[in-house]
């Protein structure tokens, strides 16, 4: 496979080589068949949950609202399959949150809901309430509401909208796939954002082991010279946003800051192909293209899914399991969440399932830290992950807010490199919880 070099003229701190292992990269994408029975979580975003519309009993139809909250920041929650609502019942997600979930059994016909109709956009203001409406979240894995993120703060000025094709975890090619097989989608999203919050710079940035999305965006954009594609150098954590800022535009988001503090807005491409089909179909989000592969799956391949699907339906989609997987991470191995059974639902920023078996999801043993100083060379966000280890683990809270623990973004990079196995991640996640608890007091 011929490779795409690098054009991108930026240079950023840290990252590492992983291993891409993109085993699913040119496989057209499947389209699983209704399940039987879908759980639609109430919490599928950042931000406020939502309250359920419906009761048991009630007939929905695909399209249909079934939960909403009167918080800014949230999303509205749709029937992803139509069938009869038979529970409203407490469910855990993967990073071990209990929340309410609709439960909603098939009948298998899909029946789409009347409200189904494409919005009706004359303004700003019509466009937020329609990308609010459409339940649209970060779909790159954040789940941050995207009529919050478009939503520009007043005193800010966004010059630059940023498309974000990195895809830099190993084994996630939902995003490639939909740069090739949804095309038209994201350039229609994308001329909308630019139309309506008057931005007249794009860049659609990809990185360069995916020579076949950059060949198919750049023909798709080659006449709309305010939309750029740019090639970055393949390396993780390239897509994290305030790194994908830099890379394409050499500014700095500064700590504790946001991507409009430097103009900038980042949109995962996926968001943006589902914002160009709603604005012409008007049909919310209700489906999700997600990459299932991993050592212990038979068949790994792309799945187009409702959400609310469980894990193992997808599994027994793709062949089933070759053997009884050791660990199962909603997400990419970098940054990914073990889970602790395949009954848990997809949700709206699920990416990526991935099932390993015993050999691949070999923990090693954690040594003494010998003070090498990999750690540090190979963050982001310039912190130094071997003292908030040891500040976290002490549970000094001035500590760790004096040395920024909030930055971290949890990309795993300093974890992946310690030659000690120190649980570097866990470790920084806990130091944020403390800081968190004590801002909350």
């Amino acid at each position: 496979m011929s490779m795409s070099l690098p054009d991108s003229p930026f240079k950023t701190h840290g990252g590492v080589n992983v291993p891409h292992r993109k085993n699913t990269a040119k496989v057209e994408s499947a389209v699983l068949p209704p399940p039987d029975t879908v759980i639609l979580p109430m919490q599928q975003h950042v931000g406020a949950p939502c309250v359920p519309c419906v009761k048991a009993g009630d007939h929905v139809l695909v399209g249909q609202k079934i939960a909403d909250s009167t918080a800014f920041v949230s999303a509205p929650i749709h029937a992803s399959v139509s069938g009869k609502v038979v529970a409203i019942q407490k469910i855990m997600l993967g990073g071990g949150q209990l929340v309410d979930g609709v439960k909603i059994q098939s009948d298998g016909k899909m029946e789409v809901s009347p409200d189904v109709k494409p919005p009706k956009i004359g303004s700003l203001d019509e466009f937020l309430k329609a990308v609010h409406e459409s339940g649209l979240v970060g779909l790159g894995g954040a789940g941050f509401p995207t009529h919050v993120k478009l939503n520009v703060p007043k005193g800010k000025h966004v010059d630059t909208l940023i498309i974000n094709t990195a895809e830099c975890e190993p084994y996630i090619t939902s995003d490639n796939r939909c740069a090739i097989e949804e095309t038209d989608n994201i350039v229609n999203g994308l001329e909308a954002v630019k139309k309506w919050l008057g931005i007249h710079r794009v860049i659609v940035a990809v990185e360069g082991n995916k020579p076949d999305v950059i060949e198919k965006m750049t023909k798709a954009v080659a006449n709309d010279s305010e939309v750029k594609v740019l090639t970055l150098r393949a390396r993780y954590p390239q897509g994290a946003e305030k790194v994908l800022i830099q890379s394409c535009t050499d500014r700095r988001v500064p700590m504790g800051g946001l991507p409009a503090d430097v103009g900038c807005i980042v949109m995962n491409i996926t968001s943006t192909a589902f914002l160009g089909n709603y604005l012409a179909t008007g049909m919310p989000l209700v489906k999700k293209r997600v990459t299932v592969d991993g050592s212990a799956i038979k068949d790994p391949k792309n799945v187009i899914t409702p959400i609310g699907t469980s894990i193992r339906a997808l599994a027994d989609f793709c062949g089933g399991y070759k053997e009884k997987p050791k660990k199962i991470l909603i997400g990419g191995p970098m940054m990914g969440v073990s889970v602790f059974n395949d009954e848990i639902p997809i949700v709206k920023q699920n990416n990526g399932i991935l099932f390993f078996d015993e050999k691949e999801a070999h923990k090693m043993e954690p040594t003494t830290c010998i003070r090498c100083g990999r750690c540090v060379n190979v963050c982001p966000m310039h912190l130094m992950p071997t003292l908030l280890e040891k500040y976290a683990t002490a549970k000094r809270v001035d500590d760790l807010v004096k040395l920024d623990v909030m930055d971290c973004m949890e990309c795993g990079c300093c974890a992946y490199s310690c030659p000690a196995g120190r649980p570097l991640v866990q470790s920084i996640r806990f130091g944020k919880a403390l800081v968190k608890a004590r801002g909350k007091k």
